[in-house]
């Protein structure tokens, strides 16, 4: 029947509906379980990613365990242990070094430190092969030259002198043809006065031996048209030695103004546990000056090297060379000392001549009356620089003992240069 047609399709339908329908809600469902399954395993894996070491670094040795640091050979561990051993021996030499410098202030030293400024005012010598006017060498001709200085301060005079030779020592015949002095100027300056010079081998003058085959002349500037110049002078000698031209030059470099002069007798005094020379010096030009004294004891022995390093103000002043007490004790000298050869010079920064010399005290200048270390002191130098130094170096020096330590603790360290630590 027609009417019955309808309901009973419309009946199929919905029965296949509710068949299908708890399948479908349970594919659903184990859809949507298997997806949060997927997303929490891809949240987890950066954490597990995290949590695992990181793969070991650089080649891969035989016997390594992935992850693990490889373990370093016997060379190589032998050569790791000579380099801190290096490093040691490096820190301990620069503290000790410094430790040991530093005992003595720096315008207080042993003159055995400073042998090439015992005796500034012997002449300066050379030996050196005839230069022909062509510019070569003639080694069978030989130069003896001399010069008693230098430095020059106003109204100072300088000694020049030449003889030739030949290798054996015997007298090669020389003829001075021509010698001039003059300034030396910079580019695009006027040139000054030159000046002639009379070499003579007659014992007189600047020659002290007539006939020797050794020529001299003498310079002194504030006689001459140099009298203002400041700076280098130089003098150009042209000769004929065994028949051939050749030249020579001596420079020194002249101050034509005393920017000081020495004012008054020198004294000594005993202070703060050293010995120090005074002298009394009137400025004329402030600025800061070096003076230079040497101190030598009582059997003539070159002892210190005594140095003024201050800033002085117009009129008097006193300058201190000092023999430091410590060094007295250590270097034993006999006493009493004398001071000598003291020389000084206002110092000029960023100019050329550098400097303006004080007139020269040659010879003894004072003996003192010291005859024994009573009041001198054994102390070493002090003060907040070299503590901070020493500070400073012994940091170091212990940070390389503690790596060598740690790195092979069965091994005895090496031996200070100085003794025992004590920082």
């Amino acid at each position: 029947m027609p009417s019955d047609r309808p309901r009973s399709t419309q009946h199929g339908a919905g029965s296949g509906l509710r068949r299908w329908l708890p399948l479908a809600l349970l594919a659903a469902l184990v859809a949507a379980l298997a997806w949060l399954a997927l997303r929490g395993e891809g949240e987890a894996a950066p954490a597990a990613a995290s949590a695992a070491p990181p793969p070991a670094q650089g080649p891969q040795f035989f016997g390594q365990v992935d992850g693990q640091p490889a373990q370093p050979s016997a060379a190589e561990r032998a050569q790791r242990r000579q380099l801190l051993v290096e490093h040691v021996q490096l820190t301990d030499h620069t503290y000790c070094s410094y430790l040991e410098g530093s005992k003595y202030p720096a315008g207080s030293r042993p003159m055995a430190q400073n042998p090439d400024q015992a005796y500034p005012n012997q002449p300066v010598t050379e030996m050196t092969p005839m230069r022909t006017s062509d510019g070569k060498g003639d080694p069978n001709i030989l130069l003896q030259t001399s010069q008693s200085r230098v430095y020059m301060a106003a109204n100072e005079s300088v000694a020049f002198s030449l003889r030739a030779v030949a290798p054996d020592g015997s007298l090669v015949p020389l003829v001075i043809t021509r010698a001039v002095a003059a300034g030396i100027m910079t580019t695009g300056s006027r040139p000054t006065t030159q000046v002639a010079l009379a070499f003579a081998d007659d014992g007189g003058g600047a020659d002290p031996v007539a006939g020797d085959g050794a020529f001299a002349a003498v310079l002194t500037p504030a006689q001459t048209g140099l009298a203002g110049f400041h700076g280098t002078i130089r003098t150009e000698v042209r000769y004929t030695a065994g028949g051939k031209n050749g030249a020579l030059i001596f420079d020194v470099i002249y101050s034509p103004r005393l920017p000081a002069v020495w004012a008054g007798p020198p004294r000594e005094v005993v202070a703060d546990g050293s010995l120090a020379f005074v002298l009394r010096a009137d400025v004329r030009t402030p600025g800061r000056y070096v003076v230079t004294g040497r101190v030598d004891d009582a059997k003539g022995r070159p002892f210190a090297l005594a140095t003024f390093n201050e800033v002085l103000g117009p009129g008097p002043n006193d300058i201190r060379l000092t023999v430091f007490g410590k060094l007295m004790h250590d270097g034993a000298p006999a006493l009493p000392l004398t001071l000598r050869d003291v020389d000084g010079y206002l110092l000029k920064e960023n100019t050329d001549p550098d400097r303006e010399l004080m007139p020269r005290l040659e010879g003894p200048v004072l003996k003192s009356r010291t005859q024994s270390l009573n009041g001198i002191s054994d102390d070493e130098a002090g003060g907040e620089e070299r503590e901070r130094y020493l500070t400073e170096f012994a940091k170091d020096r212990k940070l390389a003992r503690d790596s060598l330590a740690a790195f092979d603790p069965a091994q005895p360290l090496p031996p200070s240069a100085c003794g025992t630590p004590t920082r």
